[in-house]
């Protein structure tokens, strides 16, 4: 299953939509407003998984589909093609139908990672929020992942995939952000482009900061942006 998939899942009569990267028994992902960690296993052929998912972002635009922003969803699912479909409950609240189908998104394009040195960018799961600079009305939140100078996540319409390097408190690097749903509507500034996004700024233990350039059809556009992080990558799947 190692790879970086779209998800699309249903809570009862509720949906949406996320970015889930899974990797030897561990996935991390989420959305605009949810992160999402846990663990997944094989079992003659069935994929068992438990997710944990955790509001991120304070706005209360993004509501959650449950009655709590902190739940355990476990589920099973099988492959059909190239996707993978799931089944499962929340454990804290029982009976409830939880359904979702993991769509890869590829990763031909992929750049070669950078360097990670002494007093580099810890590798993890971030929540990202974006200010659009120069008067630009816009933002955005998501998840970025970090792994050894490759960059990985999304929301729920975009997905980003680049490489960093990184030393002494401070990193920089590039990455393309494409959209996996229609985002026109949505998402106006960046919606029916692929954009490529370089950048640089300071970073921390716990969180990064840094300006970019984005390059939308003809317009460049700047932004700064806020990490903070979630869960390291080395924290295991729990």
């Amino acid at each position: 299953m190692d790879g970086l998939y779209k998800v699309e899942y249903q809570i009862n009569d509720g949906t949406g939509r996320s970015v889930l990267y899974a990797r030897a028994g561990m996935m991390l992902g989420g959305n605009t407003a949810f992160a999402h960690f846990g663990s997944y296993r094989d079992v003659d052929g069935e994929i068992v998984a438990e997710i944990r998912t955790k509001r991120h972002s304070p706005s209360l635009e993004f509501r959650t589909l449950l009655r709590s922003d902190d739940v355990t969803i476990r589920m099973r699912g099988w492959p059909v093609g190239e996707v993978y479909r799931f089944a499962g409950e929340v454990a804290q609240e029982p009976g409830t139908v939880f359904r979702a189908t993991m769509t890869p998104l590829g990763d031909d394009d992929m750049p070669p990672p950078g360097a990670v040195g002494d007093g580099g960018i810890v590798s993890g799961l971030y929540s990202v929020a974006i200010r659009m600079l120069d008067g630009v009305d816009g933002g955005n939140t998501g998840v970025m992942l970090l792994h050894d100078g490759r960059i990985l996540g999304g929301d729920a319409f975009f997905y980003y995939q680049g490489s960093y390097s990184s030393a002494n408190g401070r990193w920089k690097g590039e990455f393309v952000n494409q959209e996996h749903t229609p985002a026109k509507s949505e998402r106006p500034l960046f919606g029916g482009y692929q954009v490529g996004i370089g950048f640089s700024g300071r970073c921390d233990a716990a969180s990064a900061e840094v300006e970019a350039t984005a390059l939308a059809g003809k317009r460049s556009i700047r932004f700064a942006a806020t990490l903070k992080l979630i869960r390291p990558f080395d924290a295991g799947p729990a």
